[in-house]
């Protein structure tokens, strides 16, 4: 009777683990997959401010950041939510730095302001947003700016909005500074997505793809 008592409890023991291990798989919930280690690249920064535009100057690289009206599409139209509101809730009231957000049922979770100063991963880069050169109007990055395709930015799915860090192209040695400011990629091998004209910089436009280094700037008046 003992030993019968025993096997139940096993099978039940075995069954609730079955039953924990499908839930946890059917929440989608994406797990965090960055590396963070010591060795922060720091840069001095000059912050200029005229007409609605915010110029950020690192170094030899400038930066214009202008805030989207609402009305224009996201670059990203599959970000379902971010911070469990429809995203341009979100973006309007300030929401978005480090919230958790939902692209295709997978919700996200941004690593903190914290860790994000000591991140540093080798990966493949791709680049995005050509559509927008088909289309009429601008496009809005997941912090509420206006997408400059042209323009030194990306998209990471968990470094805060926004975030500056450097890119090396390991492939032929390029580097450049960019501004993440928006989500993205949302394709299985990458970590980074960056604008066409940053691509170019870096020598893998026409390529498409590169193998790069991506390293958190800090940055220092």
């Amino acid at each position: 009777m003992m030993g019968k008592k025993r096997k139940i409890s096993h099978c039940f023991f075995v069954s609730m683990f079955v039953v924990a291990c499908f839930c946890c798989h059917s929440c989608s919930v994406v797990k965090i997959t960055y590396k963070v280690t010591k060795g922060t690249v720091k840069a001095a920064y000059k912050v200029t401010k005229f007409a609605g535009k915010t110029v950020y100057t690192i170094g030899k690289f400038t930066f214009k950041v202008v805030k989207a009206p609402l009305t224009w599409p996201l670059t990203r139209a599959d970000l379902e939510s971010i911070d469990d509101l429809p995203p341009k809730d979100a973006i309007r009231q300030g929401r978005v730095k480090t919230s958790p957000y939902v692209v295709n049922g997978k919700r996200y979770v941004p690593m903190s302001v914290e860790k994000a100063k000591t991140y540093r991963q080798k990966g493949i880069a791709s680049w995005y947003g050509y559509e927008t050169y088909r289309q009429k109007g601008g496009h809005m990055t997941a912090n509420g700016e206006a997408f400059d395709p042209n323009g030194l930015n990306a998209a990471h799915k968990y470094l805060p909005l926004p975030t500056f860090v450097r890119i090396k192209n390991l492939e032929n040695n390029s580097q450049i500074i960019v501004r993440v400011n928006d989500r993205g990629p949302f394709v299985k091998g990458r970590i980074i997505d960056l604008s066409a004209g940053a691509a170019k910089k870096l020598g893998f436009y026409k390529k498409g793809t590169a193998r790069v280094l991506v390293e958190a700037v800090t940055l220092e008046r």
